[in-house]
């Protein structure tokens, strides 16, 4: 008895017929490593197969949905072949996000499209879903964590598919429309309802998965994961509100997502360090945050910068993996990647981070060149033009490419922390409990315009899932019910930033973390690539934007005028690819430092002459700002207890984008 493991592949030795069956299965798999993959022509398959009577095929694989990118038009005036074939071009738009397999269903005037990223077995949860009589049809985008629970409340139902998301249909049959806050995930979809050709759409509390809306001038309603499905085809479009349904029973949108936290009300409830660690790591043998967020059928890893958040979820992953069927099909031992320039603090933070869990790490290097030559491809991809969005979102585009060609499909990472527990460095500056709370609220419901936008769209742009359980719905009610008098940063009195959540996992018998890295200073993505890369931006687009341009910037770009030559080069790009005027009122503005809303700039007077979105602009507070000379008392306070913190001293950078010391994802014996 033994298995074989590529990609998402599993023969046991039971049959050698069926083993060769298997192998040529997964050898000639797109889905696997390049490294691995070995093209079958069919006819040799087929006569391999007739030489080789096989009485029994093992199922590679149970199939779970991982991202996808779906389209539909609803209510639409035409319903010839013509258009079937115009949605079918504008699907094949989504297609970096499902490029195993795509499908078209058609019911008289609405179409529901899909591209799939499937894992191996073909022949199990092909999209659309439906119910038993097919009357209720489902094209989704997303991950149901508890589809198992939610399927035994549905005892006299029967499922087509082991899809996690097969659920929705039934769920619907069931419930009705007030099923979705059933749902623990991250969700897109749109159900078709047959019988009287009503449908609903909606999209997960924070808005983790991308989707946008539009409206035809026939009258119909279109739907995509990506603004590039619809812009052409619609004559106003926006994005889908997060933690909203819309029902064309009603004609509108409502919340669905209606958590304590969201009236913005002050919270009083006291700082429990064990209740807080329980809801993200593990409660009673069920699994929380991280760790429902294992349930997979593909290789995977952890995106590991070094930093406190990424660190928290690749510890706590490598802590509890053993026991889990993801270790059972890819081996007990965690994947960590990390990016960045040569010599960046991110890179010396992972690495040591990656030797003291004992995970097999993967660093990739770029150089600054590498950045600016795929900003094109970024903004494409990620479909904004703000600044702090695309700077970051660069070197995670760049990195996505080098996980996927490793095999990988899923990874996992830590966004939403700083959104929860005030961990940007502008913190620093809050007057009270109450601008903290209210300001942290903020963040969280403009996520789906910011980090979530980035971690959904630059690694689904080459076909790979990001999951990130700081954004459980259960963590953030409880991390957000506590007193933010116990968030506030008080460094006099050792309380860095989000010093609740290291204050959670500082544990002396059992550390998850050297102690140096659980109290580095937050230091954002884009800066802790290396420091030179916004840097050599800056210099790049004052090569490409004139004075005479920033002039009539206000009269060329009225909405969210770039105030910078470094955001004027952006928005030119943006414009060229989305031209029309509902696209670049997708995009978030206003002033902003250290990625504040505008509110929160009015904190400290000297803010409003410094407005960069880079963690450096916190004058005062970060250790390398822009203009700090580090003789104030909280840039002080924050050297003392961060004295470990691993600084950029290296600014050779090698001449590509390169690896180094990555291992194959693909054989566990």
């Amino acid at each position: 008895y033994y298995k074989y493991v590529a990609g998402g592949g599993r023969v046991r030795k039971r049959n050698p017929n069926c083993h060769i069956l298997n192998l040529l299965y997964v050898f000639s798999s797109p889905s696997i490593s390049p490294s691995l993959q070995t093209p079958i022509p069919l006819p040799f398959f087929l006569l391999i197969f007739l030489a080789f009577p096989v009485t029994t095929v093992l199922p590679i694989s149970i199939i779970n949905f991982i991202m996808c990118g779906i389209l539909a038009v609803l209510g639409c005036s035409d319903d010839s072949q013509t258009k079937r074939v115009r949605v079918l071009e504008l699907s094949r738009r989504l297609k970096h996000r499902g490029p195993d397999w795509s499908g078209l269903y058609q019911h008289g005037d609405c179409f529901l499209a899909h591209q799939r990223l499937a894992i191996i077995d073909p022949a199990s949860g092909d999209q659309p879903l439906y119910n038993e009589d097919k009357a209720i049809v489902v094209t989704v985008n997303g991950e149901i964590y508890n589809h198992e629970q939610l399927r035994n409340r549905l005892p006299n139902h029967k499922f087509r598919t082991g899809s996690d998301c097969d659920v929705i249909a039934h769920l619907y049959e069931e419930y009705g429309e007030d099923f979705v806050d059933m749902l623990d995930g991250m969700f897109s979809f749109v159900l078709l309802d047959t019988r009287d050709n009503s449908f609903i759409v909606a999209r997960d509390a924070v808005g983790i998965t991308s989707l946008y809306i539009g409206w035809g001038l026939d009258g119909s309603i279109w739907i995509s994961s990506e603004l590039k499905g619809l812009n052409d085809d619609c004559e106003h479009f926006q994005c889908f509100p997060p933690g909203h349904l819309y029902s064309s029973n009603n004609g509108g949108f409502r919340r669905w997502y209606n958590p304590i936290w969201f009236s913005e009300a002050i919270p009083s409830s006291p700082y429990d360090p064990l209740a807080l660690r329980r809801a993200f790591e593990n409660c009673c043998f069920l699994p929380q945050a991280v760790i429902k967020r294992l349930m997979t059928d593909v290789p995977f890893g952890v995106l590991l910068s070094g930093g406190l958040d990424s660190s928290l979820v690749a510890s706590i992953t490598a802590r509890h993996l053993a026991g889990t069927k993801a270790a059972k099909q890819w081996g007990s031992q965690l994947h960590s990647f990390c990016v960045g320039l040569e010599g960046s603090p991110d890179l010396k933070a992972a690495r040591e981070v990656a030797d003291y869990l004992g995970t097999v790490h993967h660093e990739f290097h770029f150089t600054v060149q590498d950045g600016i030559d795929a900003i094109e491809d970024v903004i494409y991809h990620i479909e904004t033009y703000d600044v702090t969005t695309i700077r970051a979102s660069t070197p995670m585009f760049l990195m996505s490419r080098k996980i996927k060609a490793l095999g990988v499909k899923m990874v996992i990472s830590g966004e939403g922390s700083d959104e929860i527990f005030g961990g940007y460095l502008y913190f620093h500056k809050a007057p009270n409990k109450e601008e903290f709370h209210r300001e942290t609220c903020h963040k969280i419901k403009a996520l789906h315009q910011y980090d979530c936008l980035r971690a959904n769209k630059s690694t689904s742009a080459w076909g790979l899932e990001a999951r990130v359980p700081f954004l459980d719905k259960d963590f953030i009610n409880v991390a957000m019910a506590i007193d933010p008098q116990w968030k506030m940063i008080r460094p006099e009195e050792g309380r860095i930033e989000k010093w609740v959540l290291r204050k959670a996992f500082d544990d002396e018998d059992h550390p998850y973390l050297p102690k140096h890295i659980l109290y580095r200073q937050k230091e954002q993505f884009s800066d802790g690539v290396g420091y030179s890369w916004i840097d050599g931006l800056k210099a790049h687009a004052a090569l490409h934007v004139t004075d005479k341009m920033m002039q009539n910037a206000e009269f060329i770009f009225p909405h969210n005028t770039p105030n910078t030559k470094e955001a004027y080069y952006y928005r030119m790009i943006f414009e060229r690819f989305f031209p029309q005027n509902s696209a670049s009122l997708t995009v978030p503005g206003g002033a902003s430092v250290a990625c504040s809303t505008a509110k929160a700039v009015e904190w400290d007077a000297s803010w409003s002459n410094n407005l960069d979105p880079s963690g450096r602009a916190a004058l005062g507070v970060h250790l390398s700002a822009y203009a700090d000379t580090g003789g104030s008392a909280a840039a002080q306070a924050a050297k003392v207890s961060s004295s470990k913190m691993i600084n950029n001293n290296n600014n050779n950078v090698p001449p590509r984008m390169m690896e180094v010391s990555a291992k194959e994802v693909a054989i566990h014996g």
